[in-house]
């Protein structure tokens, strides 16, 4: 047995010395050190052997083991260097070769617009409100002063889920629910960001989903002064201290007296063009006074506490800001459009 031993041993070490390659070396380790290998075949007839001889044969097999081990492993090493070298070699760099330019990503214009419209309310004491998408019809609706058949809900096709849970058709229950938790005491100051949807067909101008910023401030006192002057600052940070402001009366179930309020057009500067369909105005968003019935359903005293709300789709402040004519172009993700938008640095 002693000499089958040394046998195998040499034989394994000229096998490994033989290896040319990584797989062919494994071959050697699993062919000798493996489970069904020949040193395993001897070892399994030591039970004929004296009691005195099995210690040594014992050693001697796990000698034989370690040898070929490390010399496997010797190898290993040896054929690794070898490939890297090979490897670099056959894949030397042009160091005189131009780099590859990287293409950075930029900001999409909606984000752009949304984040600058936050740090504007935000530097005039806003806070940032979320909601759920998936809205109760209560406070999409109900809570706003628009209860079921209300001829109002019209104005809104809504994607309903169940009788009373839908996609949210503004960012107005945000409000509602913001209102809420102040369980009826002020101040309330807050915008309210968000993806919202509704049953119109894709075309230039619409979109089954788009994005609306909506804001709300209740608290003693609020007047129809400070509604205007909030929003006449907004315009004029947001399209240019050149532009003019005013406000046509107009009809909302959440908030009464209502209004929209309109800005010149940069194009013709107020002497009618087709951008401004001839009227020298573009309208910008809907505000108005918070409806006593509104307060009343949050909670709040309406003899006590006044508010005004205003909603903006930021998707349109981007069409009127950088010129855009279709607003599908923010969700197509064409990077030709995109591209425009990169900020040089």
């Amino acid at each position: 047995m002693e000499q089958k031993l040394k046998e195998l041993e040499q034989q394994a070490l000229d096998a490994v010395e033989a290896a040319s390659g990584l797989k062919e070396l494994n071959q050697v380790r699993v062919s000798y050190l493996g489970k069904k290998g020949p040193i395993t075949e001897v070892l399994r007839g030591m039970g004929k052997l004296s009691a005195e001889e099995r210690p040594k044969m014992g050693a001697l097999a796990n000698k034989v083991r370690e040898t070929i081990a490390e010399a496997i492993e010797t190898k290993n090493h040896e054929l690794e260097q070898a490939a890297v070298l090979k490897r670099l070699e056959e894949e030397t760099i042009d160091v005189t070769l131009p780099g590859r330019p990287v293409t950075m990503g930029n900001r999409h214009p909606l984000t752009k617009i949304i984040e600058e419209i936050e740090d504007l309310f935000i530097g005039m004491g806003f806070q940032i409100a979320e909601g759920p998408e998936v809205e109760q019809d209560y406070y999409n609706f109900e809570a706003l002063n628009l209860p079921k058949g209300h001829p109002a809900r019209d104005m809104q096709d809504t994607f309903y889920i169940t009788e009373e849970l839908l996609m949210r058709t503004h960012t107005s229950p945000v409000q509602a629910r913001t209102m809420e938790k102040h369980q009826g005491k002020g101040p309330v100051k807050i915008i309210c960001p968000g993806k919202v949807y509704r049953r119109d067909n894709d075309d230039a101008t619409h979109s089954h989903q788009f994005m609306q910023i909506e804001g709300l401030v209740v608290d003693e006192n609020i007047t129809m002064g400070d509604l205007k002057g909030t929003l006449e600052l907004f315009a004029k940070k947001i399209f240019g201290a050149d532009r003019n402001v005013r406000f046509r009366p107009s009809y909302f179930p959440f908030t009464e007296p209502s209004m929209e309020m309109d800005i010149s057009c940069k194009i013709c500067y107020g002497e009618g063009c087709r951008v401004c369909k001839q009227t020298g105005w573009i309208e910008v968003l809907g505000s108005g006074m918070v409806h006593p019935r509104v307060l009343e359903m949050s909670g709040f005293d309406p003899k006590k506490y006044t508010g005004f709300a205003f909603g903006m789709g930021p998707d349109r402040i981007a069409m009127l800001k950088y010129g855009i004519d279709d607003i599908r172009h923010f969700y197509t993700n064409d990077v030709r459009f995109l591209k425009q938008f990169a900020v040089q640095e």
